[in-house]
């Protein structure tokens, strides 16, 4: 045990020695939650419209007047022809073109169904999907008030209505920066764990200081968990400010466990360090190093769930789950932060997490070698 602690602290020592690695540990946080909590965001604002009006109604003004009042779209355009909306579409000045054909007032007035013609730039397919989903809501807004108006006109006529409604669970404000920030997290973890830990080892390799160890009768497993110690330290201390942050300045709530979360960003430590010096064993220079790392990183991060749901994945993007730590952290912590869901809820992802712990670290132990 002695050995261990003399080992830790040698591993201390080293890294607050390195200027860089040592502003980086605080400053990474936050700058990383001040930035990315707030821009990172699928919500989309003042989606610019080009409408082309050639019906020039009160009912095709009431429509343009609804879309000008929501707060999604911005109307920056009515061309004169469908050529100008394209063109203005094609150089990106607009995200979606509106056609309100001649004759919509009239159809309405006689109780047909009105038409029109919607076109929306997909190059980014989410963006596309969403901006019609708006659109959608905002005409069908203004068809409920016209059947209010029809029925105000003639109130012998009864019309059927529906009324629902809801409620928003565990973020009921639909704040973005709630879900983000505990994905934010993740990623903050991560690059702490998976990337400095590695780095420091390569680093060793290189400079030759790493050989003054490998004569000494220090343990594999000694070297190994002396290795870990001050990044598993370092990595929750991290997450510690992060969570500070993310109250002071957004406000977040915390509806679970403290304790809970620490425990499973723990066990996704060990694992992720376990990892980093599993592939540092493979690396000699800190070049080869990086660029596995941050294969493995953008792998682990797109797949985990922060951005797509994970049950949207297609199964074999499931099945890779299985073995991907961050995506089993992106689960614990929004569970515990938005949920305040309990161990047993989340029993299944910590001993997945603690199995790929134990996985890795005993591989870091066994492919490393003592060489003199």
């Amino acid at each position: 045990m002695r050995t261990i602690l003399y080992l830790i602290r040698k591993e201390f020592i080293q890294i607050f020695r390195n200027k860089f690695i040592s502003k980086a540990i605080f400053a990474v946080p936050i700058v990383q939650m001040l930035i990315l909590v707030p821009a990172v965001t699928f919500e989309l604002k003042n989606i610019k419209i080009a409408i082309i009006d050639k019906d020039k109604t009160p009912e095709s003004r009431g429509l343009i007047n609804k879309l000008g009042g929501s707060t999604f779209f911005k109307l920056s355009f009515s061309p004169f022809s469908e050529d100008q909306a394209n063109d203005l579409l094609h150089r990106n000045k607009c995200s979606v073109i509106l056609q309100i054909p001649s004759g919509f007032g009239k159809d309405i007035g006689n109780g047909k169904q009105g038409k029109l013609l919607a076109a929306i730039d997909a190059v980014n397919a989410s963006s596309a999907e969403i901006s019609w989903a708006y659109l959608n809501g905002v005409i069908g807004d203004y068809n409920t008030d016209l059947v209010k108006q029809n029925i105000t006109t003639s109130p012998l006529i009864s019309s059927p209505r529906i009324e629902i409604t809801n409620r928003y669970w565990y973020n009921e404000l639909l704040n973005y920066k709630y879900y983000m920030l505990p994905g934010i997290l993740v990623i903050l973890v991560t690059a702490i764990g998976f990337l400095l830990a590695g780095l420091n080892m390569v680093r060793e390799k290189e400079i030759g200081t790493i050989e003054q160890i490998n004569v000494t009768p220090v343990k594999k497993y000694h070297f190994i968990i002396a290795k870990m110690v001050p990044f598993l330290l370092i990595g929750l201390t991290d997450l510690a400010l992060g969570l500070v942050i993310g109250k002071i300045a957004f406000n977040i709530p915390f509806e679970g466990s403290i304790f809970l979360m620490f425990l499973g960003s723990t066990i996704f430590l060990i694992a992720v360090l376990g990892m980093a010096l599993f592939i540092s064993t493979f690396s000699g220079t800190q070049q080869q190093y990086m660029f596995v790392a941050f294969f493995c990183m953008i792998i682990f991060i797109l797949m985990s769930g922060i951005f797509t749901p994970y049950e949207s994945m297609p199964m074999w993007a499931q099945d890779f789950n299985l073995i991907n730590p961050v995506a089993y952290l992106m689960r614990i912590n929004r569970m515990v932060i938005l949920k305040g869901s309990t161990i047993h809820d989340i029993s299944k992802e910590l001993y997945s997490l603690i199995v790929i712990a134990i996985g890795f670290t005993t591989l870091a132990v066994r492919r490393y070698r003592k060489t003199a």
